[in-house]
Order: structure tokens, then sequence, then C-alpha cells
């Protein structure tokens, strides 16, 4: 199959500042009609390969998510959480799919319109190795994928005839992660058009702002034929869509080198509208590059925010002067039925219900994200710690190239992809570097964290740079005393670790300190058990269930957060958002099922299993847990109180948390009364219900902007209900999903990480009384109909319109 290739300008590249214009940038999605093969083919980089039978996918396209899950042999340990253990399960970290590799092909005929310009390939990251070729020639590739990288293919691609670009991807290198990764294009691919003697540089901009008023450009430019000055029109617009500002400045060569790096200008920018998390506004800055004839060359754009961030050891982390808590998560980077598929929508719709539950914090463990994360939390006003790597050895850095061959390249690039995000507070450069012994120079990291923190300030001084300490492994000489690490980092940043923040710093009184990682299972107690007016914050480790790392087959995966991998809240969500969100009133009840009790590394993890449901075994007894912020919970069941109790706020351990045990079932209601100072504040009720009747389909909030671009997600929630419109959580049958109109399934899921189930296909059955249906929009508008049906229930039928 042929495509051919038509430029689309960038919004912000029209001329700015009047005179003769000539082809400026322009960028080609190049997301549509791949050829994809699983495993190794001779020859398949060639022109002449024949791909006919090969399957046609669009990107971003995870290829392991579609490979069936690998059951742990016999004398397999079946996780790998036990040190004694002989044979250790090869996948319990990956999820259970193997590891493999997969090619992509895309046949293009390059637009004329592109004769005489600068060609380039931009990869926003290959899973998790991946070599690019060219009509059968290798033009470059990486050997760490997170990482973003571009290929100049001017010389490559040929005008007036068939093209082939063919992707290796990469993941069968052994012990090369420690959790699930995914494979393949999983992040977009773009053919991106310049001038080809005068351009701006890959990342241009770095955009610096002071005193919440000033703003500084410095910009980058490729200079390849003889132009000595050249001016840049610069415009700012508010968030608004207003110019309130308007410039030119001159970009003076003055040696021999063909990269320009110049500060142009620091403009004041009166009665600034800052960015925060309540108030995320965002300016734009559009730049035009022109050659000494005064002809228009280039341009490029690039959003920011106006804010200052400070840490001190005093208050933490302040942002525009006021103090703010970090209240956040950490988790890998894969989106659950989609793996790790890139999708901005489905990260739009994480971040969504995050800060519905009170976070505002999110840390990249442990590799960078996509951009479009990080531009969606400038959108939606959440501090990212920025994270590049887990440990720095070439087993957790791609395995293919040492580690000390990466980190020259990685670095730049990273930092000036996201220097200008004022969602980004905090580099860190890795995680748990005790842990492993052979870390480059010998002397646990402290050599290694000096040159790429010198590196990372080279491009970006405005923030601290820090490192995830492991819960284990303290100095070398004594266990009272931090690591050596810890001892040079800007940000003190202890994993679980949070009790020796004060002996620390008593000792130390320079430190700062972030609880990178956070205990679910702890959940509550390591929050208020930190100096909350001193300590910057923390991260609740795998608050989301993700594929890896599994505890135990069958769980493909982390199973103790407070969401379910569907994004469903399990009822300790509720006890989170409690405290993250304070002034809000919350209560809601959980029923313990089971116990938790998994330990990691003297951590424990294990949570509780609960539901919140009231369909029971008639006489049994169960433990209650209500969680709430108010003062006061009052119990009744069928309308008899079991009791009023109070909620003990001065003790770290069961704050917002009361329980009622051996609460013995009987069919009807069980409701939790919360008040403040004796007036009820908000109720919780759970009601058994009767038999599941119908299936109900509940799409997104905002179906509305579905969008007709073929990337856009919709993603259908389908309900088991009773006659009375109540939510059947104990039926477990299996939905089929029929589809008509312009979009394709690309994902399904319930909330069991232990369903044998694939996330692919057309069916699913019920966990907890739901499963979600995930569309992907075609590239025609037009109506789309789903239909859910189960055995012995009423189907459900959605109408959808995507625009």
């Amino acid at each position: 199959m042929k495509k051919l290739l038509t430029t689309i300008a960038l919004l912000c590249a029209a001329l700015l500042g009047g005179g003769e214009t000539q082809a400026q940038r322009t960028v080609e999605l190049l997301n549509f009609g791949w050829k994809f093969h699983a495993g190794n083919i001779a020859n398949a980089e060639s022109l002449t390969y024949d791909d006919d039978n090969w399957r046609v996918v669009n990107l971003p396209h995870d290829f392991q998510i579609e490979q069936p899950w690998v059951t742990p042999n016999a004398d397999e340990k079946a996780d790998n959480n036990d040190p004694a253990a002989n044979i250790k399960s090869r996948l319990s970290s990956r999820g259970f799919k193997e590891m493999g590799c997969g090619w992509y092909r895309l046949h293009l005929t390059p637009s004329d319109s592109l004769k005489g310009r600068r060609l380039v390939l931009d990869f926003g990251g290959i899973m998790y190795v991946g070599d690019v070729y060219v009509n059968g020639r290798k033009v470059g590739g990486t050997d760490y994928g997170y990482v973003g990288f571009q290929i100049d293919v001017t010389n490559d691609l040929q005008f007036g005839q068939d093209n082939v670009i063919a992707v290796l991807a990469d993941t069968r290198e052994p012990n090369n992660s420690r959790w699930y990764t995914g494979g393949g294009l999983f992040r977009d691919v773009k053919l991106i058009a310049t001038n080809r003697d005068l351009y701006f540089e890959r990342h241009p901009l770095k955009i610096t702002t002071r005193d919440n008023r000033f703003v500084c450009v410095t910009v980058e430019v490729n200079v390849r034929g003889r132009d000595k000055k050249m001016p840049v029109d610069l415009q700012i617009k508010n968030p608004q869509g207003e110019n309130v500002y308007h410039g030119r400045a001159e970009v003076f060569r003055n040696n021999p080198s063909r990269i320009v790096e110049q500060q142009l200008v620091e403009i004041e920018i009166p009665n600034a509208q800052l960015w925060d998390t309540e108030h995320p506004n965002l300016y734009t800055l559009e730049a035009t590059l022109f050659n000494e004839r005064g002809v228009a060359v280039d341009a490029y754009c690039e959003r920011f925010g106006i804010r200052t961030v400070e840490i001190t050891p005093e208050q933490g982390l302040l942002l525009n002067g006021k103090k703010i808590l970090l209240k956040g998560y950490a988790n890998h980077h894969s989106l659950g039925a989609l793996g790790a598929a890139a999708y901005p929508k489905a990260i739009e719709k994480r971040i969504l219900l995050m800060k519905e539950f009170g976070i505002n914090h999110i840390r990249t463990s442990h590799n960078p994200y996509s951009r479009e994360f990080i531009e969606l939390c400038d959108k939606y006003g959440i501090l990212v710690v920025d994270e590049l790597y887990d440990k720095w050895t070439s087993q957790h850095t791609g395995g293919r190239v040492a580690f000390e061959a990466l980190w020259q390249k990685d670095v730049p690039e990273w930092v000036k992809r996201d220097r200008n995000s004022p969602s980004v507070v905090m580099w860190s450069l890795g995680n748990e570097l005790q842990q492993d012994p052979n870390q480059p120079f010998n002397d646990f990291g402290v050599t290694m964290y000096k040159l790429m923190k010198t590196l990372v300030q080279r491009y970006d001084s405005t923030r601290m740079v820090t490192v995830a300490m492991h819960p284990r492994y303290r100095s070398w000489q004594t266990d009272s005393l931090p690591c050596d690490l810890a001892m040079v980092t800007d940000v003190q940043a202890y994993n679980y670790r949070y009790m020796y923040f004060p002996g620390d710093g008593n000792r130390f009184p320079w430190m700062k300190f972030y609880q990178s990682e956070a205990s679910v299972a702890a959940m509550g107690q390591n929050f208020f058990e930190m100096n909350l007016d001193k300590v910057i914050g923390l991260a609740y480790w795998g608050a989301i269930d993700y594929l890896g790392e599994s505890q135990g087959w069958p769980a493909k995966g982390w199973t103790q957060g407070v969401f379910d991998i569907a994004l469903n809240p399990k009822p300790k969500a509720y006890y989170m958002r409690s405290f993250f969100k304070p002034k809000e009133n919350t209560v809601h009840i959980g029923i313990i099922d089971r116990k938790g009790d998994q330990m990691w590394n003297g951590v424990q993890t294990g949570n509780d299993g609960m539901s919140d449901h009231w369909n029971r075994v008639e006489g049994q007894k169960y433990t209650v847990v209500v969680y709430t912020n108010a003062e006061e919970v009052e119990l009744l069941l069928n309308g008899k109180s079991l009791g009023k109790k109070q909620n003990d706020l001065k003790n770290a351990k069961v704050r917002n948390q009361i329980y009622w045990n051996n609460v013995e079932y009987k069919p009807g209601k069980l409701v939790a009364i919360a008040r403040n100072k004796g007036q009820e504040v908000c109720r919780h009720t759970l009601e058994t219900t009767g038999e599941a009747v119908e299936l109900v389909a509940l799409d997104d909030d905002y179906p509305a902007s579905w969008h007709a671009d073929g990337l856009d997600l919709q993603h259908v929630k389908v309900v088991a209900v009773d006659k009375r419109g109540r939510t059947v959580q104990t039926i477990d049958k299996e939905v089929t999903f029929s589809v008509e109109g312009p979009a394709e399934i690309v994902g399904v899921i319930n909330g069991d990480i232990l369903s044998e189930e694939l996330t692919i296909g057309s069916k699913r059955r019920l966990y907890q009384g739901n499963c979600t249906l995930i569309l992907r929009s075609k590239q025609q508008k037009g109506r789309v109909v789903i239909t859910a049906s189960a055995p012995g229930m009423k189907s459900a039928k959605l109408k959808l319109q995507t625009r």
C-alpha cells in the first residue's frame, strides 16, 4: 500500500513579521497505514520485500499487549519476591508476556512540495530498543526507547516513487526491565520538513520566567548557509489568545559553528496570569526565523506557564511563593487495556480521575513518559517529578549498550523536551541505585549523579535534581546515616522510609525531603506522620493497578492499587480522597473480603481486599470500614443503629478510618452517616440488589469532543443493573460487543487483573458488575452504534458521533 504524503503547516508557522515568505516548517503525522509482522523476518527492511500479507496497524501500537499470557512452568516460582526461590519466574515482572520483536513498514511517496527541503523523521520513542531503515539502509535507531529522537532523511527519501520506512522494535534482551514495557511504535512518528540552509534546531526554545512577570527567551538555530545576522520575530499570546507581546530580536553567528544558541530577550508581562494547580494558565510563544534577506524560513511555537518554584528545608515546595504539598502517585507508563500505546485521551482520562480524588502530582517512574503526558499535566495543573532512568546499568536501560554510552545523549533530549513545561517541578535521574552494586565509578552513584546533574544544568538550571533512594541500603558505614548519594542530591527523595526524615533533618538541616514512593498499604499513616509543613510531599506507589511486577500468578501485575486496572476506584480510593481533599466532605463504606500481607524489601505492600456492595452470605459476619474526614460516623443496618464512632484525628494509624467488626449480614441497606458538630454532612449507602436483568452503556463525560482524527478514544463502561437500575456487583457474565460506524475496538477490560482474558477482541466478562470497551475513532466522521449483550439480560445500545 502506498501513502501519499501531504504537508500540513503548523498552526504557529504563519508569518508574523511581514516580508517575503519561503515554505516554512511543516509536520505530517505518520501514524496511519503501517504494515506489521511479529517476530524477526529476514530482509524485512528491504524496499522490495513483499509485505502484502502483513497486518495493517495504526500508531500508537503495542505488539506485546496482543500476545497470550505465559503460565509459569511447574519448576518456576510464580513471583520474584522470595529471595530463597531457586528458579524465579522469567515473566512475572513483565506481565507474563513473552519478550519478542516486531517489524513495522510504511510505504510513502513524498509530495513534490517537499523537494529541496530538509526532511526529518521524528520518533516519540520505540519500545524497547529499535532500528530504523529507509529503503533498506539503516539510518538510525534508539538504545533506550523511552527517549525520543530524530533522523535526517533528506538524502534518503526519493521523490516520484515508493519509499519504505522500516522499523525493528525489540524487547528480547534478557532482564532489560523490571516491569511491563510493552513493545513497538508506542508513540507518534512524524515527518518534519524545514528549510535546508537555516532552521530552528530540535527543541529550539528555552523559556524561563522570574519574579512571576519576566519571560526570558533563548533560541537555538542551525545555520548551514552564509547568514551572519538572522532576525527572529517573537509573539506571545495570553491564555485567552490575546497578543501581549510582539517584537523582534537578532541571532548573530560569530564563529564557524553551525549551531548558534543565544538569549534573545527578556520580556516583562504586566499582571501576568500565573500557572498553578488550580489555575493552569498557559501562554503561547510563537517564533519566526528570517534569513539575512528578510525571508521567513522557519517557525516554531511553545506553550509555557509563568510561575516560580522554590524548595526549602523549612517549607518544602513553594509554588508562586505559597506552600503546596505534593499529593500524588508513582506508576509505570502503561495504560491498562492499551498496554504501552501512548494515547493522549487515555492519559487525559487518568489525569482527570486523579484530580477528582485530590491528586496534584505524578512521578514518572522510572522513565520519561510521552510528551503528550507532560502537555496534559501543563493543561490540568499536575505537578511532575520527571524521571529519566531506573538504575544506571545496561540491564535497566535497554540492555543493548553500556549505560555509559547512553546518558550524554539522553539527558539533553529529555531536558530540552520538557524544560518549558510549568508542570515539571523537579528532575529525577534514577531510582534505588543502592540495590545494585554495579553502578558506574563504584561509589554508589555519587560521581555519576554529579556528571549527569552538570549536563542537566547545562540545559536547565531552574529546577532541582534528585534520585529516589532505596528503602534499604543506607550508609555502608551505619544504617543510622543516609547513603552517600543522598548527601549530594538537591532533594532527599526516600522511597517509603519517611520515618528517617526527622532524624536526618536534625543532623543535616539543609536537607529537603520527598517521599518518592509511599506504600498504599500504609496509606494515611505515612501521610499524617510526616511534618506536612516541612516536607515536599509524597507519591503513592502503584495507586493504579498495572501490568507487570506481579506478586504471584495468576495476577498479571500489581494488584495493590486504590484504583483497579480498568480505573474503577476501590473503597480505599475514598480514604485517599478524604485527606487529599480535606475541605470536601467524604464518607465511603468498604467491606473487607481478605487481608493483604504481601511484603517487598521489608515494606508491606499488601492491601486488604475490599468491595463496596451489600449482596453477601446471610448470617455471615464481616468487618466494615468507613472512610471519612468527618468528626463522627453512625452506621445503620436496615434503620437500626450499629453505633456512633468518633474519627480519631490524633492517631495517624487510624485517622479517617473507622471500623465495625463482626457485622452480621442481613439483606437491606447499610448506611454510613457522617456528621460534624452533630449535623449530617454526607452519607453513603450500600443496598442489597435484585437479579441483574439489563446492561447499561455509559460513555465518557465528553462525547461531543470525540474527534474523527483516527486517534481519539471513547471509553464505554457497561454496567449490569437490576430492575430498579442498581448496579449488581456479583455478576460475572461475558459481554459481547459489536460496533457499527467509523470506529474500531482497541481494548476491552475489567478490574480483574487475575483474569485469563486478553485485553483485545470483542468480549469481556463483567467483574464487580462492569467492564469497559475502548474505541478508537477512524478518520471519517459519522454515527457510531455500540451494542453490548450478555446471556439472560437485556442488551445495551449506545449511539455516539465522531466529529
